[in-house]
């Protein structure tokens, strides 16, 4: 058979059958506990004003500069589809007029973001996130129990064995400005041994010189400075707080001082959940505290801590693929039974039942299509049940079978 010409654009893909169930498990998985945590869950638009993402990520970012989908629209303004969830969530906030009661806002999101970079494993260009939100909170309290939620998601998909908490602190803008002149003083000691990339960062942003890829840069950032010899009183305090509630709230973790941001809006709390399951992409939930981008939106100075997660990276996590309901067949053996057989199968799915009608064939055509929907039975209407006002009820998997009457079939699959 010749391949079809329409085929998904590149980094794109269907989500059909097992690889479906998988990621719907997943995103039902983490409402599911991010409720209990008294999250609320919002749903933004997926393309913004580019300015959205440009404040939030930064011009420079690679994510701004390389991989996002930017477009003007027919009225010439600039938009962009959402590569990141937390632009959007804070743009709403100040937006829709939320930022000055009932704080703080915790909020939870799910859906589909674009990045137009190399496909990997795990990574498309259309991919999906999980994320949560707690917005007006400065409290350590709070970063450990988003922390935690994101724990509990895992948890409860069966996934934490073999999976890491690494947490770090950025510390508060004095912290960081310290940290920041001791990282250019160092580097710029072995500034002919970094990547071109990473001269050019050494003024600009130092702080993504630690996080870099490149093996040179690496071998230095092996004995840079860590931003812990250079937080204030505050700021150590603020970090030591969330590791006693972690401890408190059963997350374990490991410190981690090169887990950084670059940009200036973020503070205290730095996290990434790791496993070595993935090869390579070892990420699979990270996030921090963003205390200054509510007021990059516009807003007033709204303290703000939380994580996202790639839906794509925890479905390939899950042992296996969460199974579908098998279905009752409802099968009418001659013209005068498909009415009581339509009465029957609605009956059963008012009943909460999955049930299913073929629609044509003799009796043996409609019990072959039965077992290739792995039913668990088969709900059999002929003439004679008919007149009674019953079925054969036939136990696909012990071979047992029965006459029951229609008004019990309900109650006796349920």
């Amino acid at each position: 058979m010749a391949k079809p010409d329409l085929q998904p654009a590149r980094g794109t893909h269907d989500l059909i059958g097992e690889e479906f169930r998988r990621h719907h498990h997943v995103i039902d998985t983490a409402r599911r506990i991010a409720s209990l945590y008294g999250l609320e869950e919002w749903s933004t638009p997926i393309f913004e004003d580019t300015r959205v993402f440009s404040r939030s990520l930064g011009e420079t970012s690679d994510v701004v500069s390389k991989e996002m989908y930017t477009f003007q629209d027919r009225g010439g303004e600039s938009v962009t589809l959402r590569p990141e969830g937390t632009a959007g969530a804070c743009r709403a906030l100040v937006t829709n007029g939320l930022t000055q009661s009932n704080l703080p806002r915790k909020v939870f999101y799910a859906g589909p973001m674009f990045r137009y970079e190399r496909p990997q494993k795990g990574r498309y260009r259309q991919f999906h996130q999980i994320g949560a939100e707690v917005m007006g909170a400065a409290e350590p309290l709070a970063d450990a129990e988003v922390i935690a939620c994101g724990w509990h998601i895992q948890g409860a998909l069966g996934i934490t064995e073999g999976t890491v908490l690494e947490i770090n602190t950025l510390g508060d803008a004095e912290s960081r400005d310290a940290y920041r002149a001791a990282l250019v003083a160092y580097f710029q000691a072995s500034v002919d041994k970094l990547s071109e990339e990473s001269r050019g960062r050494l003024e600009k942003n130092p702080l993504r010189i630690v996080d870099s890829k490149d093996p040179g840069d690496r071998a230095l950032v092996a004995n840079a400075p860590t931003i812990h010899q250079h937080l204030t009183e505050g700021a150590a305090r603020h970090y030591a707080e969330v590791r006693r509630a972690l401890e408190r709230f059963g997350v374990p973790f490991r410190e981690n001082p090169r887990i950084v941001r670059g940009l200036d809006y973020y503070s205290h709390t730095a996290f990434e959940f790791v496993t070595e399951r993935l090869g390579a992409q070892g990420t699979v939930m990270g996030g921090g505290r963003y205390d200054g981008l509510v007021e990059e939106m516009g807003g007033p100075p709204t303290p703000s801590v939380g994580w996202a997660a790639g839906v794509e990276r925890l479905s390939m996590l899950l042992e296996a693929a969460p199974t579908p309901p098998r279905p009752v067949a409802v099968i009418p053996v001659g013209e005068a039974a498909e009415g009581a057989a339509l009465d029957a199968v609605q009956a059963l799915r008012r009943a909460g039942i999955t049930a299913e009608v073929a629609y044509k064939g003799n009796l043996k055509r409609r019990m072959e299509r039965a077992n290739r929907l792995n039913a668990r039975a088969a709900v059999i209407i002929g003439d004679e049940e008919l007149a009674e006002g019953t079925a054969q009820l036939r136990d696909l998997d012990a071979g047992t079978q029965e006459r029951v009457a229609l008004a019990d079939l309900a109650a006796r699959l349920g």
